[in-house]
Protein backbone atom coordinates (compact mmCIF):
# COMPACT_ATOMS: atom_id res chain seq x y z
CA UNK A 1 0.00 0.00 0.00
CA UNK A 2 1.69 3.32 -1.28
CA UNK A 3 1.51 6.03 1.44
CA UNK A 4 1.31 9.65 0.89
CA UNK A 5 2.06 12.50 3.41
CA UNK A 6 -1.08 14.52 2.70
CA UNK A 7 -4.09 12.92 1.89
CA UNK A 8 -8.09 14.57 0.77
CA UNK A 9 -11.26 13.50 0.61
CA UNK A 10 -14.63 15.56 0.46
CA UNK A 11 -18.09 14.37 1.03
CA UNK A 12 -21.53 15.77 1.95
CA UNK A 13 -21.22 13.77 4.95
CA UNK A 14 -24.86 14.86 5.81
CA UNK A 15 -26.66 12.32 8.54
CA UNK A 16 -23.30 11.24 9.08
CA UNK A 17 -23.03 7.07 9.15
CA UNK A 18 -20.79 3.89 9.15
CA UNK A 19 -19.99 4.43 4.87
CA UNK A 20 -18.61 7.76 5.73
CA UNK A 21 -16.43 6.69 9.16
CA UNK A 22 -14.85 3.52 7.26
CA UNK A 23 -14.01 5.72 3.82
CA UNK A 24 -12.41 8.59 6.68
CA UNK A 25 -10.93 5.91 8.45
CA UNK A 26 -9.53 3.76 5.44
CA UNK A 27 -8.17 7.16 3.64
CA UNK A 28 -5.89 7.77 7.34
CA UNK A 29 -4.29 4.38 6.69
CA UNK A 30 -2.83 6.07 3.18
CA UNK A 31 -1.64 9.05 4.88
CA UNK A 32 0.13 10.92 7.65
CA UNK A 33 -1.87 13.66 7.56
CA UNK A 34 -5.50 14.16 6.29
CA UNK A 35 -7.91 16.89 5.06
CA UNK A 36 -11.11 16.15 4.59
CA UNK A 37 -13.85 18.61 3.00
CA UNK A 38 -17.19 19.52 4.26
CA UNK A 39 -19.17 20.27 1.01
CA UNK A 40 -21.37 23.86 1.75
CA UNK A 41 -24.71 23.85 1.82
CA UNK A 42 -24.79 26.24 -1.35
CA UNK A 43 -22.42 23.62 -3.27
CA UNK A 44 -25.00 20.72 -2.64
CA UNK A 45 -27.66 22.65 -3.47
CA UNK A 46 -26.46 23.23 -6.73
CA UNK A 47 -25.09 19.62 -7.62
CA UNK A 48 -27.61 17.77 -6.11
CA UNK A 49 -30.74 19.97 -5.57
CA UNK A 50 -31.43 19.27 -2.21
CA UNK A 51 -30.64 20.87 0.86
CA UNK A 52 -29.11 19.17 4.11
CA UNK A 53 -30.66 18.16 6.99
CA UNK A 54 -27.11 18.72 8.67
CA UNK A 55 -25.86 22.42 8.25
CA UNK A 56 -22.50 22.43 7.20
CA UNK A 57 -20.77 24.22 10.27
CA UNK A 58 -22.18 21.44 12.47
CA UNK A 59 -21.25 18.95 9.44
CA UNK A 60 -17.80 20.54 9.80
CA UNK A 61 -17.75 20.00 13.87
CA UNK A 62 -18.70 16.26 13.41
CA UNK A 63 -15.96 15.38 11.06
CA UNK A 64 -13.40 17.10 12.50
CA UNK A 65 -13.87 15.50 16.16
CA UNK A 66 -13.10 12.42 14.42
CA UNK A 67 -9.99 10.70 15.05
CA UNK A 68 -8.48 10.23 12.20
CA UNK A 69 -9.10 13.30 10.18
CA UNK A 70 -6.69 16.16 11.07
CA UNK A 71 -8.10 18.87 9.71
CA UNK A 72 -11.35 19.85 8.32
CA UNK A 73 -12.67 22.39 5.58
CA UNK A 74 -15.45 23.72 4.37
CA UNK A 75 -15.37 22.61 0.34
CA UNK A 76 -17.26 25.68 -2.16
CA UNK A 77 -16.25 23.44 -5.17
CA UNK A 78 -16.19 20.02 -6.56
CA UNK A 79 -13.04 20.73 -8.18
CA UNK A 80 -10.36 18.72 -6.76
CA UNK A 81 -7.48 20.69 -9.28
CA UNK A 82 -8.97 24.15 -7.25
CA UNK A 83 -9.13 21.88 -3.85
CA UNK A 84 -5.40 20.99 -4.79
CA UNK A 85 -4.49 24.31 -4.87
CA UNK A 86 -5.44 25.49 -2.08
CA UNK A 87 -4.48 22.19 -0.10
CA UNK A 88 -1.48 20.69 -1.85
CA UNK A 89 -2.31 17.21 -0.83
CA UNK A 90 -1.00 13.94 -2.57
CA UNK A 91 -3.58 12.22 -3.33
CA UNK A 92 -7.28 12.12 -3.12
CA UNK A 93 -9.84 9.65 -1.52
CA UNK A 94 -13.13 8.24 -3.11
CA UNK A 95 -15.36 5.57 -2.75
CA UNK A 96 -14.54 2.77 -5.77
CA UNK A 97 -18.30 3.19 -6.48
CA UNK A 98 -16.97 6.17 -8.63
CA UNK A 99 -14.40 4.38 -10.61
CA UNK A 100 -15.39 4.39 -14.07
CA UNK A 101 -17.25 7.93 -13.78
CA UNK A 102 -16.13 10.09 -16.32
CA UNK A 103 -16.05 12.79 -13.90
CA UNK A 104 -13.50 10.82 -11.84
CA UNK A 105 -11.55 9.91 -14.89
CA UNK A 106 -11.05 13.39 -15.79
CA UNK A 107 -9.95 13.92 -12.41
CA UNK A 108 -7.21 11.63 -12.10
CA UNK A 109 -6.13 12.82 -15.67
CA UNK A 110 -6.18 16.54 -14.31
CA UNK A 111 -4.73 15.54 -11.14
CA UNK A 112 -1.93 13.59 -12.77
CA UNK A 113 -0.42 16.47 -14.49
CA UNK A 114 0.30 17.76 -10.66
CA UNK A 115 1.96 14.89 -9.34
CA UNK A 116 -1.31 13.55 -7.20
CA UNK A 117 -2.79 10.09 -7.05
CA UNK A 118 -6.63 9.39 -7.21
CA UNK A 119 -7.04 6.40 -4.71
CA UNK A 120 -10.40 4.33 -4.84
CA UNK A 121 -11.25 3.00 -1.61
CA UNK A 122 -14.00 0.15 -0.90
CA UNK A 123 -17.61 1.62 -0.80
CA UNK A 124 -19.61 0.64 2.04
CA UNK A 125 -22.47 -1.10 0.34
CA UNK A 126 -26.47 -0.84 1.99
CA UNK A 127 -25.64 2.62 3.19
CA UNK A 128 -25.97 6.16 2.19
CA UNK A 129 -27.47 9.45 3.70
CA UNK A 130 -30.02 10.02 0.83
CA UNK A 131 -31.52 6.15 2.44
CA UNK A 132 -31.58 7.84 5.23
CA UNK A 133 -33.51 10.83 4.71
CA UNK A 134 -36.88 11.38 5.81
CA UNK A 135 -38.54 11.32 2.69
CA UNK A 136 -37.63 8.10 1.41
CA UNK A 137 -39.68 4.79 2.11
CA UNK A 138 -36.37 2.81 1.47
CA UNK A 139 -34.02 2.14 5.34
CA UNK A 140 -30.96 0.96 5.85
CA UNK A 141 -30.74 -2.82 6.96
CA UNK A 142 -28.77 -3.67 9.98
Amino acid sequence: MKQYKIGYTQGVYDMFHIGHLNLINHAKEYCDYLIVGVNADALVETYKHKTPVISERERQLIVANLKAVDQCVIAHTLDKVAAWKELRFDAVFIGDDWKGNPRWEQTKIDLAAYGVDVVFLPHTEGVSSTMLRPENEHRVKE
